[in-house]
């Protein structure tokens, strides 16, 4: 499972929890989300993300 940040703002995606408030189940790769999925803090889409190494 890997995490992605939107360069934006900062908020973060992790795989592993997902964002069942925004519709996305845990356990979704970041492949598996629709591409016109937006961040829910700023709006950005999910060109905007980078995977971020923790």
């Amino acid at each position: 499972m890997k995490t992605w940040i939107c360069l934006i703002c900062g908020w973060v995606y992790d795989e592993e929890t997902g964002s069942p408030e925004d519709g996305i189940p845990a356990g979704t790769k970041w492949e598996d989300v629709p591409m016109n999925w937006t961040c829910p803090e700023c709006g950005a889409r999910k060109e905007d993300f980078e995977m971020m190494e923790i």
